[in-house]
């Protein structure tokens, strides 16, 4: 995200850190990176380096659930993953009023935004991160939720998309969400009942669940000096492999050959279609769900309906 939360004042985290992980903040900058979740870089009273992440989920436990599963695979010989350093408690995560913390380890590489991969070097470097991770142990797999193919905030969508007229919330981005949704209702009830058929057809197929990271875009990896890794792992679940190889295919079937070469398993173009649609699904609901709501036009807030304006321009 790109500003901090609200209701979590820095000395306030400075001091859960020290109090829950025993390290002693010496001070906190906050990271405008990604969108979803916030950042700090930590530095304690040594001179070490840490890093910390900050959500408000709708299900607190089905995070806890996939960092937990990241810590397994960690400690499973999976070096690739960055997983959180557990608390005192134990626990990967420390949970403050609305909020999930977690800390983690700060790692020295070059980073990548976006839909960015540098080349077919990188792209295999992920492919094999992904093979290894979809290849794990049952042990590593034994805290992680199954998916459920559910998009989270849909009710919201719906609603909007039947009651347009009182769909609008309060704030600077409530009449242009609406109205967007308005002009676009009925491609997106085309995609919503396309998403649904899909995920029957997926649900009559023989079982093809494996342990997914589930964001393994270029922006979630990074090239250190002893390796390649894979950051972000809060949306854990075993899932069809397409879940996460659809991410990371240039377009011309070479990742999905190079998959089936490695593993023996086919890609599904249904299944990969069916993640790709939820993808785009979820961005819509979680931004329609922000702007039904009172909101002032923070700087997230218009990096959020630029989000949304795209995604729904795009469905047709």
């Amino acid at each position: 995200m790109l500003t901090p939360p609200a209701g979590l004042p820095e000395d306030a985290l400075g001091a859960l850190i020290g109090r829950e992980w025993g390290i002693p903040v010496k001070s906190l900058g906050y990271q405008p990176v990604g969108f979803g979740s916030h950042h700090w870089e930590v530095f304690d009273t040594a001179g070490f380096r840490w890093f910390v992440n900050v959500d408000e989920p709708a299900d607190p436990a089905k995070l806890d659930a996939s960092l937990r599963t990241a810590a397994d695979l960690h400690a499973t010989g999976h070096a690739f993953v960055v997983a959180p350093i557990p608390a005192l408690s134990g626990a990967s995560t420390v949970h403050h009023g609305p909020f999930t913390i977690a800390l983690y380890p700060f790692v020295e590489g070059a980073s990548f935004d976006w839909n960015a991969f540098t080349g077919p070097t990188h792209r295999q470097a992920t492919l094999d991160m992904i093979i290894r991770l979809h290849t794990a142990p049952p042990i590593a797999r034994r805290h992680a939720r199954v998916d459920d193919f559910a998009v989270l905030y849909r009710d919201e969508v719906e609603q909007a998309l039947r009651q347009p007229g009182e769909s609008a919330g309060c704030g600077p981005y409530a009449v242009p969400a609406a109205d967007l949704l308005e002009a676009h209702r009925r491609p997106l009830q085309r995609v919503l009942a396309r998403y649904d058929e899909l995920v029957l057809q997926s649900r009559t197929e023989p079982v093809r669940a494996v342990l997914t990271h589930g964001e393994p875009h270029s922006g979630n990896t990074m090239r250190t000096p002893t390796g390649w890794r894979l950051i972000d792992w809060d949306t854990v679940l075993v899932s069809p492999p397409e879940r996460d190889l659809w991410l990371i295919e240039p377009g011309d079937g070479s990742i999905f050959a190079a998959y089936a070469e490695a593993t023996g398993v086919l890609v599904r173009p249904s299944t990969i279609m069916l993640f790709q649609l939820r993808w785009a699904l979820s961005d819509i609901a979680v931004e329609v769900r922000r702007f039904r709501r009172p909101h002032t036009g923070t700087q997230d807030e218009a990096e959020g309906y630029e989000i949304l304006r795209s995604v729904v321009t795009s469905i047709e």
